[in-house]
């Protein structure tokens, strides 16, 4: 009963945690109800898209590949190209939980919340949640975060008629909210103690664009700062020798 209890807590603070995730996923996932319908999807197939893909910016491409005309099999390698940055998150999760069987929270359940802002979040705050409780409070962060995104698109395709009658400067802006929700979550998990992996994906990130589409830049530029991270220790060794 006490482990059940402690669960329970761990999971409703996961969900508290998630506040800031979800402050910004509401406008996002609102802007994706909004575009899907108005790329010609039906505001049904909007919805489940965010149910089933549940991608941030790859449900976005998705839409805009499969508005201009593009068949399955170009939309969906594009974007599983984007996502595959997400192979590189389950390993260093699940290095900050318990190595217990059988799981707490069954493992795929944890896969499918693990997005971008969930990974930086559960970082930077995993390690000051029990380990005991970790995977309740991962799985309390991921529902909060995924109740944000489908209840944003279901929003978005409800009030899809009346966005063009709203200010431009307001428009516009739900477009930055995903670029602003990156540099809170950065600004939250201490940029000081990560300065060479955000200088090294910034810098390759800059320089790619000039000749690759955005998706692929992303893609390199994680791995070019997962890379500059890992040379730190090294150089830090060098110079101890």
């Amino acid at each position: 009963m006490k482990q059940r209890a402690a669960g329970v807590q761990a999971l409703v603070g996961g969900v508290c945690a998630s506040f800031s995730i979800v402050l910004g996923y509401l406008p996002i996932a609102f802007s994706f109800g909004v575009a899907a319908v108005q790329a010609g999807l039906a505001p049904g197939m909007a919805v489940l898209a965010s149910l089933l893909v549940y991608a941030g910016a790859s449900q976005f491409l998705l839409v805009s590949l499969l508005a201009s005309g593009a068949g399955l099999w170009t939309a969906i390698p594009t974007v599983l190209l984007m996502n595959a940055r997400h192979v590189l998150y389950g390993p260093a999760m699940a290095a900050q939980l318990p190595r217990q069987r059988p799981h707490a929270v069954p493992v795929p359940c944890l896969a499918f919340g693990l997005t971008d802002e969930v990974f930086a979040t559960a970082m930077s705050k995993m390690h000051t949640v029990g380990e005991g409780a970790r995977e309740h409070w991962l799985f309390g962060l991921q529902i909060g975060a995924y109740a944000a995104w489908v209840g944003g698109t279901f929003v978005g395709v409800l009030f899809v008629a009346q966005v063009d009658g709203w200010p431009a400067a307001v428009r516009e802006g739900l477009s930055f909210v995903l670029p602003a929700l990156f540099f809170s979550l950065l600004l939250e998990s201490g940029p000081r103690h990560w300065w060479r992996p955000i200088v090294v994906a910034a810098i390759t990130a800059a320089v790619l664009l000039c000749v690759l589409p955005g998706y692929h830049a992303l893609a390199l530029a994680i791995l070019a700062g997962a890379f500059g991270q890992v040379a730190l220790p090294c150089g830090k060794q060098r110079a101890a020798r």
